[in-house]
């Protein structure tokens, strides 16, 4: 745990870091999670300083473009939106054809749309498929490994328990709320997530002392528990939107220019987000395979009648799960919440469905089948848009997981069993 606690404070420092001077003059309405974006170039050169104007629903907003001709405009809902170039605002000498400087963009079922003006010479750039293949790995790695913090709580959460826990989406978003509030109140970002993470382990103790404890020792079977954490999560996610409303906020930070490496472009946030996922999830590795309650979690896991008859607390052992299982989620929520970006009061049960594929793919109850299974979810997810539409991407990784689970049951790195 002091691994776990020392890896998010180092690398939520990064993010802190990176999250100064977050304003930039090429982006407005960072606070809407829909947006238009595009570049504005000359014969392939980058204007800067060119004006930009989104007009559509009842909203209205403008930008300049930045050195790198970039801009973006965030916008409150899906509409149909017209873009308009500012000619007054293009360099001496560089002139529009008659219309050419206004779009009709439509957004439809996507969540961003891009608007491109290439002025002058009659050019295209593209990007080999490699490049694109080699960008989009590093997202779905970076979604993968967020991915995996909340599907290892969830499993060790099942193998202990035996609890399929809906309410897991809850989780992952109160993190992500905290966070919110406790930057609010003007705390750097390092702190705020780290009073999020130690707030969410709380939620989980709590969660267990107060509901799933006194419901095990009833002897309530596991297909009721699961209902009560359908009941639950449905409970505390309108509790959410009550208190905090229905729109997106953004965490501080959000909205960075890219690095460049070479073909692969991503954000400081984006790099700060890997550093954390890794070292956390080396530190659970650590807490598992080597100390004593790590080795009691995975005894119980595998037969907890047993592990009881060898003198290990089993009660105790849950317990600790929980807390464990609720700060891993809460983290997951955070780093969600800078990869979509924004926070909102559902966007835990979006997540939700891909974190049971993960955990369903990688092995039930089983926390390193759940990492396997949440790289192979994410890395899918973000590198099959380079195929079907972006929209189907989620769908895409539940057919394989399907497919997996028709030629192995037990998921990549679970045990057979016997039925019957």
């Amino acid at each position: 745990m002091i691994i776990v606690l020392l890896g998010v404070l180092f690398a939520a420092l990064t993010l802190s870091t990176f999250s100064a001077g977050s304003a930039h003059a090429d982006e407005v309405g960072t606070e809407y999670e829909f947006a238009l974006s595009g570049n504005v170039k000359y014969s392939g050169d980058p204007l800067e300083g060119v004006r930009i104007t989104a007009e559509g629903g009842g909203y209205e907003a403008e930008v300049e473009t930045d050195a790198e001709g970039k801009w973006k405009i965030g916008v409150p809902e899906k509409d149909t939106y017209k873009v308009t170039l500012d000619e007054d605002t293009l360099p001496e000498g560089v002139a529009v054809e008659d219309g050419a400087n206004e779009f009709q963009a439509e957004f439809d079922l996507i969540d961003s749309v891009s608007v491109n003006f290439f002025l002058g010479e009659d050019t295209r750039e593209t990007t080999s498929f490699f490049n694109q293949f080699l960008d989009r790995l590093v997202n779905g790695l970076n979604f993968g490994l967020l991915l995996a913090l909340a599907a290892i709580g969830v499993s060790l959460i099942f193998g202990t328990t035996g609890l399929s826990n809906f309410a897991h989406a809850e989780l992952i978003t109160f993190g992500a709320l905290m966070t919110l509030v406790f930057s609010g109140f003007g705390l750097p970002v390092w702190l705020a997530i780290i009073i999020a993470v130690v707030l969410s382990g709380a939620l989980g103790f709590t969660l267990d002392a107060a509901l799933w404890k006194p419901l095990r020792r009833k002897g309530v079977a596991v297909i009721p528990l699961m209902i009560v954490s359908i009941g639950l999560s449905l409970a505390l996610r309108y509790l959410y939107q009550f208190f905090f409303g229905g729109g997106t906020s953004q965490l501080p930070g959000t909205g960075q220019a890219d690095l460049k490496f070479g073909p692969i472009s991503i954000s400081p946030i984006d790099i700060g987000s890997m550093a954390i996922s890794i070292v956390v999830l080396l530190g659970v590795a650590y807490f598992l395979l080597r100390t004593r309650i790590g080795k009691a979690t995975r005894a119980v896991s595998d037969n907890p009648s047993l592990a009881s008859a060898s003198g290990i607390d089993v009660d105790n052992v849950i317990r600790i799960v929980w807390v464990l299982g609720a700060a891993l989620a809460g983290l997951s929520g955070v780093l969600w919440a800078y990869f979509r970006p924004g926070v909102s009061w559902d966007m835990g049960f979006q997540m939700l469905l891909l974190v049971f594929a993960a955990v369903t793919l990688g092995g039930l109850g089983t926390a390193f089948g759940a990492l396997v299974g949440s790289l192979i979810v994410g890395i899918f997810v973000e590198v099959s848009t380079l195929w079907i539409p972006s929209d189907m991407k989620f769908a895409g990784a539940l057919v394989v997981l399907i497919l997996v689970l028709l030629f192995r049951p037990q998921g990549i790195l679970g045990r057979k069993e016997r039925i019957g």
